[in-house]
């Protein structure tokens, strides 16, 4: 009997506990927790770890506008791979994106970064219209379009959305579901299926969290 009495009484202090710990870092002004980095590492000599980082690129908006790399500087940002005249998985995606956008509309630190892979038809003008009909209002939601080389190699070894073998030639294809979060270096800090709403929840509160680091480090 007192046995179970002692089990009870954990049971219901464990979850105060939990209560407690938050509300003491919260007011720390401390991260919860910190996100993993992902993709390969590399060790230096004096065994610093170097991470993964999205590669340099330059890409055209949906305002005909040169995107570089640097634009996105200092930036939190979400990245997906898409196409507009996709009737299957891209309007959900696109479509979860718009809570997402909505959700830090004028927050000039976290950006979406939406890659085409069909550049052949998603011209600045189309994705112009594409654009509207997602309600942007502002430069914070970026549709790009290229070189559907470049494109290709970004997906793949830039973002690691796509680990099929392809050079984006004629014969290649992309279709992913999948989201990427992006950090202020550039390092990839999460994946997204961006057509499950529990994933676009947990989206948004890895953002905050990541946004919760910076204020907390200064960086």
């Amino acid at each position: 009997m007192i046995n179970k009495i002692k089990y009870s009484f954990l049971l219901l202090i464990f979850p105060l506990a939990l209560v407690l710990f938050y509300f003491i870092q919260k007011k720390q002004n401390q991260p919860l927790r910190e996100l993993a980095v992902f993709g390969p590492k590399n060790y230096s000599t004096k065994k610093d770890t170097i991470f993964h980082t999205v590669s340099a690129f330059s890409f055209t908006n949906q305002n005909n506008q040169i995107i570089t790399d640097k634009y996105l500087q200092n930036k939190i940002y979400v990245t997906e791979f898409f196409f507009t005249t996709c009737q299957s998985i891209c309007p959900i995606m696109n479509k979860n994106l718009e809570k997402v956008y909505n959700t830090f509309l004028n927050d000039t630190s976290v950006f979406i970064v939406s890659h085409t892979v069909d550049p052949e038809v998603d011209s600045s003008k189309v994705l112009k219209a594409y654009a509207d009909l997602h309600g942007v209002k502002n430069n914070q939601w970026q549709f790009l379009t290229g070189s559907k080389r470049e494109l290709y190699k970004m997906a793949r070894q830039s973002y690691l959305l796509n680990n099929e073998t392809g050079d984006g030639s004629d014969e290649d294809f992309i279709h992913t579901q999948n989201f990427a979060l992006v950090d202020r270096e550039k390092r990839i800090r999460g994946f997204y299926d961006g057509t499950d709403t529990a994933e676009i929840n947990r989206l948004i509160i890895d953002i905050n969290l990541l946004k919760q680091y910076y204020e907390f480090t200064k960086k």
